[in-house]
């Protein structure tokens, strides 16, 4: 997560590497499903899915470009899929949309906590 959050210059950096272990740990992995891609012992990406929202997906900059992003966003049986995106996060927007997701509605970034405009897209099977 936190070389995924540092590859980008336009991402403020609100919390410490330790807030980070504490949202995983004590948040993220007990409260949804997730499904991490690792290789010699290092995880190289993640998602974490919560019902129909996919709350959070992160994939090592280094590692981009295998594939690793499609198959974790490979969420079977799910008839439907929603997100949030940044919208200066044009790299991530393309591989969504690649992947059928569409854009439904824009925010202005006034209900996350980067203050950055973001895209809610749906995935519909």
């Amino acid at each position: 997560m936190r070389a995924s959050l540092n590859a980008f210059d336009w991402m403020p950096l609100l919390h410490t590497p330790e807030e980070d272990l504490f949202f995983i740990r004590d948040i993220v992995l007990p409260e949804q499903q997730v499904t991490v891609v690792a290789t010699d012992g290092r995880i190289v990406g993640f998602i974490a899915v919560n019902e129909a929202w996919v709350d959070q997906f992160y994939l090592d900059p280094a590692w981009t470009g295998q594939g690793i992003g499609t198959r974790l966003l490979a969420t079977d049986g799910m008839p439907l899929v929603k997100l949030h995106c940044f919208q200066v996060n044009t790299g991530a927007r393309r591989f969504y949309e690649r992947h059928g997701f569409r854009a439904e509605a824009f925010g202005d970034g006034s209900v996350n906590e980067e203050g950055l405009p973001d895209i809610r897209y749906v995935l519909r099977r």
